[in-house]
């Protein structure tokens, strides 16, 4: 719980932050006649949402199970994980049209104003992001991101900016934007493959069924193993279940304490919640 309500937290701080210089960036957009602001702005609002989105389903994911959810509500937080990675798409295709337009029709703007302002971006989503960024789960990740793509595009301002202080160059600017905005849909693709690999239950990306197995068999008493699943709840709780075939001589205290053993060996391979049943040699399963 200790680490739903840190990262719950970050989440938290990182929506304030975000909200903020929201409204800081459409006050500075139209003091400085900036249409890069005015619609970064825009876009800032979109995340200040999908922030908002993420910290309710990170807080509601630090539920514990109940007769609706068997396996608790961990699962809340890839839907913020997924909306997130809808808005981050919507707002790098925005960016996209925004930047191909001010290439064809470049705009004059209050280049000094930008700068101070570039300054203030890259320091508040700095802030918040370098807090998101020591995080593990999906929803963590996604935001990060979010807030990644604004010190990119504040990087991009600010270097603009400085340009055109010195050089007449207004092309600058939406040329960067280009560049930022496919880096951030590369990293999109990665985030919602990984958000749908857990939504499909494929094998969690840090265990290894060959590992499982390896393990398992190395144990004292236990001659294979079979029907074996390894799934996760949000990459990083992981499950498994398995069916082990133990020698036929040993006892119901040594197959309790076998189980126990298997269920041990697994939490050192990042295996939290394990199901074992046990098989005598030659017994049909059922399963199989």
């Amino acid at each position: 719980m200790a680490h739903t309500h840190a990262r719950e937290g970050n989440i938290k701080i990182a929506f304030f932050l975000n909200l903020a210089f929201s409204i800081i960036e459409v006050i500075g957009g139209f003091l400085t006649n900036s249409v890069a602001i005015l619609s970064d702005a825009l876009h800032d609002f979109g995340d200040s949402f999908s922030l908002a989105l993420a910290w309710h389903f990170q807080k509601v994911s630090g539920k514990k199970r109940d007769a609706k959810y068997s396996y608790g509500y961990r699962r809340f937080s890839l839907l913020g994980a997924l909306i997130n990675s809808v808005v981050l798409l919507l707002g790098s295709f925005f960016v996209i049209s925004e930047s191909v337009q001010r290439l064809m029709s470049p705009q004059p703007a209050d280049a000094k104003g930008m700068l101070f302002l570039a300054i203030a971006g890259i320091v508040i989503n700095g802030i918040a992001m370098l807090r998101l960024k020591k995080g593990h789960s999906l929803n963590e990740r996604t935001v990060s991101l979010h807030l990644l793509e604004d010190v990119l595009g504040w990087i991009a301002v600010l270097a603009g900016s400085v340009v055109m202080i010195f050089v007449d160059i207004p092309v600058l600017d939406p040329i960067l934007s280009l560049g930022i905005a496919c880096y951030i849909l590369f990293n999109i693709y990665h985030n919602v493959r990984d958000t749908l690999r857990v939504v499909l239950q494929g094998t969690p990306g840090n265990v290894s069924g060959e590992a499982v197995e390896a393990a398992v068999c190395r144990l004292d008493g236990v001659l294979s193993i079979h029907d074996l699943h390894l799934w996760t709840m949000d990459g990083e709780y992981n499950i498994s279940s398995l069916h082990a075939v133990v020698e036929p001589a040993l006892d119901a205290p040594q197959i309790a304490a076998l189980k126990r053993q298997i269920k041990n060996t697994l939490k050192h391979l990042h295996i939290q919640h394990v199901t074992v049943e046990i098989e005598q040699e030659n017994e049909e399963c059922e399963s199989c």
